[in-house]
């Protein structure tokens, strides 16, 4: 079934914005967590050391997202960072006294799609002090990811694929795409392989064998059956039965009585 076009600037018009941070490993992490979701714009603001984009630690975590590391850029004031941006959103796991309304990542990824005319910005702190109050203050809107009450700590990178998630699922959404899994071409296993459903005929088959099989063992007493065969119908029902499979159930009936069993098939 084709599906309707996804509109490529979506994912261009959302910034990743890195504030101070003093992990290489998490500027890679971030990379790659925005290249699974189709974003690529990613800003550090004076991280905490220098090189942060060439960084060995930064270049191993990003595995395989190095072109992000690589199309980045490192900027000396968050005036910098925002340039071109006309909604800027602050993340924290911290609410503020004094703070921009507070929206979910669902919510934030929703208004996106719902004003196409954004240039949105994800902001995310040093991952010891967060973000300053004041430039949270700055801006549009808080994201508060609805974490544990108990233990609400994310790590950076975990923060932003959680925000990269929510926003590119809007965007897939908003374009009518359904999420399909997809085998990798010219692969040959059978991850998510669906066989020939069974006809009516051998599962009915299949079932006076299986039957038979049980009076057979002494698991089912012909003469008081209860609900046994009925309640087994119902289970084999929500499985929807493929052929291969009912020939297996019926090569165990087989074993259980010692002989062929006589159904429909």
């Amino acid at each position: 079934m084709n599906q309707p076009p996804i509109n490529a600037n979506q994912f261009k018009h959302l910034r990743f914005i890195l504030v101070e941070t003093s992990r290489a490993g998490n500027i890679g992490a971030v990379a790659r967590a925005m290249k699974t979701m189709g974003y690529s714009d990613l800003v550090l603001v004076t991280p905490r050391f220098e090189h942060a984009l060439q960084d060995p630690e930064a270049v191993a975590f990003a595995s395989g997202a190095q072109d992000i590391l690589a199309g980045a850029r490192v900027v000396g004031s968050m005036a910098e960072a925002l340039e071109g941006i006309n909604f800027a959103a602050a993340v924290s796991a911290r609410l503020r006294e004094f703070s921009p309304p507070v929206l979910s990542p669902r919510q934030f990824a929703g208004q996106l799609t719902a004003q196409p005319e954004l240039r949105a910005a994800l902001i995310f702190g040093n991952e010891r002090f967060g973000l300053p109050n004041e430039l949270v203050e700055k801006c549009n809107v808080l994201i508060n990811i609805p974490a544990n009450p108990e233990y609400s700590s994310l790590n950076l990178s975990q923060a932003a694929q959680v925000l990269a998630y929510e926003c590119r699922m809007a965007v897939l959404e908003g374009a009518g795409v359904t999420h399909t899994p997809r085998l990798p071409v010219g692969d040959a296993s059978e991850v998510g392989f669906h066989g020939e459903a069974a006809s009516i005929e051998q599962i009915e088959g299949m079932f006076t064998h299986l039957e038979q099989a049980l009076v057979t063992i002494g698991f089912l007493d012909a003469a008081n059956p209860r609900k046994l065969m009925p309640r087994l119908k119902r289970l084999f029902a929500r499985a929807q039965l493929e052929k291969e499979e009912v020939n297996i159930l019926r090569g165990i009936a087989r074993h259980m009585t010692g002989r062929d069993g006589k159904g429909g098939q």
